[in-house]
């Protein structure tokens, strides 16, 4: 379980404090709940990952994780750019214990990432897709409650889409899942209940298409007003 209470994150500027992103986002995300984030570009999607992730801290309020929750899948960041793939993938089987079987973990980080020889290369030479199959091949690795997927299905050539697809449908067996797709066929696919951002602010739904509804009809009633 995620409790998410209360939460205001808003970014500094060339011109001091930027506009608030979230405010005052309250709510519960159970495991084993698979939850798809809607919203327009610039609602607050990834941010609210980043933040249930850990990569990312609130202005104000607090995340409690009750669960082992994964860092965002398909999130360039946390990387350190002049180790290379492997050793990056070796210095986060350390953090997690896994010493032991380290060479095994390592062994399928690198066949999922499918980035060939650059996996013996330093991370800042990496385009960003390539930066997001390490990243989710990382997350797999290692067994979390919750897993979340910052659009990662959009990396790489469609064979690679397909093998993301694939694990996705393993970890709904075993895990939750927190997605942002801008694919309604994908959240619908994969999300039982949806959040749906709005003006900085969540609104939870049990079924994913209630929240699609509630989006889709905001996009209507915004352009009709135009």
């Amino acid at each position: 379980m995620i409790v998410v209470d209360d939460v205001h994150k808003r970014y500094r500027t060339d011109h001091g404090p930027g506009k608030w992103v979230l405010r005052g986002v309250t709510l519960t995300i159970p495991s084993k709940t698979n939850v798809g984030l809607v919203g327009r570009n610039g609602a607050g999607k990834s941010t609210l990952l980043r933040l249930i992730g850990g990569v990312d801290v609130a202005n104000r309020g607090r995340i409690e994780r009750l669960c082992r929750v994964s860092w965002p899948m398909g999130f360039g960041g946390g990387l350190q750019g002049s180790l290379s793939g492997r050793q990056n993938a070796k210095f986060v089987c350390r953090i997690h214990g896994h010493e032991a079987d380290m060479a095994e973990r390592i062994a399928f980080i690198q066949d999922f990432a499918e980035i060939g020889e650059a996996f013996e290369e330093p991370v800042k030479t990496y385009s960003s897709g390539m930066k997001s199959r390490l990243q989710f091949a990382l997350s797999l690795a290692f067994d979390f409650d919750i897993y979340i997927s910052d659009e990662v299905t959009s990396a790489g050539d469609a064979a690679f889409q397909e093998k993301a697809l694939s694990a996705f449908q393993r970890l709904a067996d075993r895990a939750g899942l927190i997605m942002v797709s801008h694919s309604d066929g994908l959240l619908t696919e994969f999300c039982t209940a949806g959040i749906w951002l709005n003006r900085g602010e969540a609104v939870w739904f049990d079924d994913i298409n209630d929240a699609l509804q509630a989006y889709n009809q905001s996009i209507a009633m915004e352009g009709a007003s135009l």
